[in-house]
């Protein structure tokens, strides 16, 4: 099988190469590592994510201790700890989130070891080893932090060199962490049209959103589709993501997840970059992603040709340019 190599860098950008398995003869396209930028791993078999092309994650949600303890490899796994949320806040409750992954925080105290206190949430988290620090802001589902716990909470992290994720549900909430200087959204805002000025606000501002497009019922979904088309249009900056645990669904690139980005402008070279950025952990080292067969012969084919990804050894792969 021939396949134009110019082409395909036309297409999809430059990290692809064409390659062919040393061991299969098998011909095919290689990428950097693939990453899932929200999953939660204590629902899934993380197993399986290397056999579906993704060699890293970003765990947006689980026990810090049991993160903290786990054996290196693959995936590769950056993490943020404990959800950080007011008392009695989402997801607290809730039959999938264990009480290890749930920290009240009740007081914008920047004291080290303040019962309650945004710093000391926060530093229980780095302590841990978490590259990011996550808060829940879902006010669909019951109290949030309010804007000077949350400010406490971002100044807390950004003290320690880390990002603040956000999980926005609800009418402000958007609004509520860009005034508190949240870096990304773990997901696309999904429960009201963002104004255009509130779209542009966020761009301007740096703010990453996380995709997770396809967890959400129809309506949700076209909110959510909306809003990151007009914040792609803003030169907002994209991160793939599919809150991986969130359903029944299988482990792995999500075909239909990156439809849906390429439905709102993150298309070819764009959609590569998503799913290729190590953020905010360095790459899985030592592997790269395949994907055999035919390259894609459009900007329409990227999205599926990517869902038969897999990660192999790179030291298999034998590129056509050597």
């Amino acid at each position: 099988m021939h396949i134009d190599p110019f082409a395909l860098r036309e297409l999809v950008g430059p990290a692809a190469r064409t390659c062919r398995r040393a061991l299969t003869g098998e011909s095919g396209v290689c990428l950097p590592p693939l990453v899932d930028h929200h999953v939660h791993l204590h629902l899934i078999d993380e197993q399986a994510l290397a056999g579906g092309g993704i060699a890293g994650v970003l765990d947006l949600g689980g026990d810090p201790v049991s993160l903290a303890r786990r054996p290196a490899g693959l995936p590769h796994v950056a993490y943020a700890g404990a959800f950080l949320t007011a008392p009695g806040g989402y997801p607290s409750g809730r039959v999938w989130a264990p009480d290890a992954i749930v920290r009240t925080v009740s007081d914008p105290s920047p004291h080290p070891g303040a019962p309650g206190g945004a710093a000391t949430a926060v530093d229980e988290q780095v302590s841990f080893g978490a590259s990011v620090v996550k808060v829940a802001l879902n006010a669909a589902a019951g109290p949030v932090l309010d804007p000077a716990t949350l400010r406490a909470v971002v100044r807390a992290a950004h003290g320690h060199g880390r990002k603040v994720v956000a999980h926005v549900e609800g009418e402000g909430m958007t609004e509520r962490a860009l005034d508190a200087g949240v870096d990304v959204l773990a997901h696309t805002p999904f429960t009201e049209d963002l104004s255009p000025a509130v779209v542009a606000r966020a761009a301007a501002s740096g703010q990453r959103w996380i995709s997770t497009l396809r967890i959400h019922d129809p309506e949700s979904a076209r909110r959510a589709e909306a809003n990151l088309a007009a914040f792609v249009t803003a030169g907002g900056s994209v991160l793939y993501g599919t809150d991986l645990g969130n359903g029944d669904r299988p482990v792995g690139v999500q075909a239909d997840e990156l439809a849906a980005l390429d439905r709102c402008g993150v298309r070819g070279e764009s959609l590569i970059d998503t799913l290729c950025d190590p953020w905010p952990a360095t790459a899985a080292e030592g592997v790269s992603t395949f994907v055999p067969g035919a390259p894609p012969t459009t900007l329409d084919d990227v999205p599926a040709w990517l869902g038969r990804a897999t990660v192999v050894p790179s030291e298999e792969l034998i590129h056509d340019d050597h």
